[in-house]
């Protein structure tokens, strides 16, 4: 039994960039999966009421992006200085920016009002932060930030399968920077392994 647990919804999502950094590290864990009908009656006992949580030799903790930051520094992928950490988490909170606004569009019920969101999305949104995380690729040699690979292209990797689920749409058709930026990381040691075993679920 594993000291570590991740606990998630069965599912990527917000847990993934979780799973893919520990085991790009090599570091064993018990992948717990909350089924959404079992979710009511365990929310309240979370710190948060919000699922992922990282447990580490007894001790709970919530909030995917934080968690992602501490396992990185684990694994090598935080930066050299605080200036490089810096660099990362910008890049980092600005991944969050997009993925926040995705869920109107997910939490939306009228077909019509949905189409015009998603239309926002496709024409407007996703050129403005893609065109930009483009040109970061190009100065920071193939990566988000700090001239390397970072947890950031990790999360990011990751974020790019949620866009893809919510729009309908390959949204990296026309950014070739970002799909190998994306191929990059899936076929990294620990992750590709993961990605070919991982349990098959909808997103």
């Amino acid at each position: 039994m594993s000291d570590i647990k991740v606990t998630y919804f069965n599912g990527r999502g917000l847990g993934e960039v979780i799973r893919y950094l520990l085991k790009y590290g090599n570091i064993d864990f018990e992948d717990i999966r909350i089924e959404q009908d079992n979710w009511p009656g365990l929310k309240d006992s979370t710190p948060f009421g919000q699922l992922p949580l990282y447990e580490e030799n007894g001790k709970v903790t919530g909030q995917s992006v934080a968690i992602a930051r501490y396992i990185a520094k684990k694994v090598n992928l935080a930066g050299d200085d605080e200036w490089q950490n810096l660099e990362i988490d910008a890049i980092a909170d600005t991944i969050t920016d997009l993925r926040l606004k995705l869920y109107p569009l997910y939490s939306e019920s009228d077909a019509e009002k949905k189409a015009t969101l998603k239309q926002a999305l496709l024409l407007e949104t996703i050129p403005y932060y893609f065109g930009r995380f483009d040109k970061y690729i190009s100065k920071n040699n193939g990566y988000l930030a700090a001239n390397k690979l970072s947890w950031a292209d990790v999360y990011f990797a990751i974020a790019l399968d949620l866009f893809n689920v919510f729009l309908e749409i390959n949204v990296l058709e026309k950014y070739e920077s970002l799909s190998t930026l994306k191929k990059k990381v899936e076929e990294l040691p620990g992750i590709k392994e993961w990605i070919a075993s991982r349990p098959e679920t909808p997103f």
